[in-house]
């Protein structure tokens, strides 16, 4: 048996991701609980739910978890970490606040949560700790008593992460043609956002006022760019772009475009392209549907031979990155030294999101900040 590792004062690990429906009749209530507020009329959540019913009313995403969770859970038997792991959704079943009502009746005081979201930006880290502070808030008005909870800092530039992505990159160029290999381009796609939500992200690591959602992007494309030139002695060129675009078309959102960068390189003579879905997880509706479906047509109209990179999933390396910045997380909380491991230019992300970070235009408590109401 392997020695035992220390997450004390950690007595459980909550996954917390955004759900997804799981059969055609959950579209329109999944959607419904994803646009709530916002009165978005039934028939035209039918529209936006078309690319679902493409693929029999089922979001990759709830499997993808499952195999997530199974990792995980391996992964600490295999090490020596004895850490229980639930799951709890924004979205969908299971939800956070049946999840951390469970836990809270399991005996769980000190729980660590890993969101399923590498990068810093508001969809991606704040509005996660406002739906915590919000199923923390329900809690409190059922007179239960409320665990502590901390968030894993942003994983986007840990080796567990970035190298199943080098890889992935390197599988598909090697599935190119030979006689396009050499001269493809990369396409490192992560979900579009508001132009203004992107400035406010962060902060940023070298001028501290925002912004670090494109900059932590960047960060990785290069990292993974300069491992393929490394490995390959090819130095293929690249540019980050954006997918899955879902606002007002008179709101600017950050470009270009997937399918209209596939359009502007085929024009240019770029003889082949790579899309490597930094920006998510795992192989989730949007990378199905906007990447494989929806870029993958336009490639085909064009006559450009394109290949899709594979996710992160549930790598091994992921399942112990995750377990490394829990033993990472919990030493510090104990007061002992710890050198944060991390790739790149930016160094490891802060473990408590400082005040004002990621801000929405109506804010509203967050869990796991240096202003939470839960600290």
């Amino acid at each position: 048996m392997p020695d035992a590792l220390d997450a004390t004062p950690y007595d459980a690990l909550l996954l917390l991701s955004f759900g997804g429906p799981e059969g055609p009749d959950d579209v329109v209530p999944f959607l419904e609980n994803v646009t709530r507020g916002r009165g978005i009329p039934k028939e035209r959540l039918k529209e936006v739910g078309r690319h679902y019913f493409l693929f029999g009313g089922v979001s990759p995403i709830n499997g993808q978890n499952r195999a997530l969770l199974d990792a995980l859970r391996k992964d600490f038997a295999d090490h020596g970490l004895d850490l229980p792991v639930y799951w709890g959704n924004r979205n969908w079943e299971p939800y956070l606040t049946d999840t951390l009502r469970e836990m809270v009746r399991d005996g769980r005081r000190r729980i660590l949560v890993l969101a399923t979201s590498a990068y810093a930006s508001y969809s991606g880290c704040r509005q996660y700790r406002e739906n915590l502070a919000g199923a923390l808030a329900t809690l409190e008005a059922e007179g239960l008593v409320l665990p502590r909870i901390d968030k894993l800092r942003h994983y986007f530039n840990h080796p567990g992460f970035v190298e199943p992505m080098i890889d992935g990159v390197l599988r598909s160029l090697a599935d190119l043609p030979d006689d396009v290999r050499t001269g493809a381009h990369i396409a490192f796609t992560t979900h579009s956002i508001p132009v203004s939500a992107a400035d406010d992200s962060g902060p940023a690591a070298h001028h501290g006022d925002g912004g670090a959602y494109v900059e932590q992007h960047l960060d990785v494309a290069r990292l993974i760019a300069g491992a393929v030139r490394e490995r390959t002695g090819v130095d293929h060129p690249w540019r980050l772009v954006y997918q899955s675009r879902s606002g007002a078309p008179h709101i600017p959102w950050l470009e270009p475009d997937i399918c209209d960068h596939l359009q502007e390189q085929h024009a240019a003579g770029v003889p082949a392209v790579v899309m490597a879905p930094i920006g998510f997880v795992s192989d989730h509706m949007e990378v199905l549907y906007d990447l494989d479906t929806e870029a993958g047509a336009k490639a085909g109209e064009l006559g450009l031979p394109v290949r899709r990179s594979a996710t992160v999933g549930a790598d091994p390396r992921f399942a112990a990155a995750i377990r490394e910045l829990i033993l990472e997380r919990a030493s510090a909380e104990r007061g002992q030294d710890v050198v944060p491991c991390a790739l790149g230019a930016l160094g490891p992300s802060h473990d408590v999101c400082p005040v004002g970070c990621c801000p929405a235009r109506a804010p509203r408590p967050a869990a796991c900040g240096a202003d939470s109401p839960y600290a």
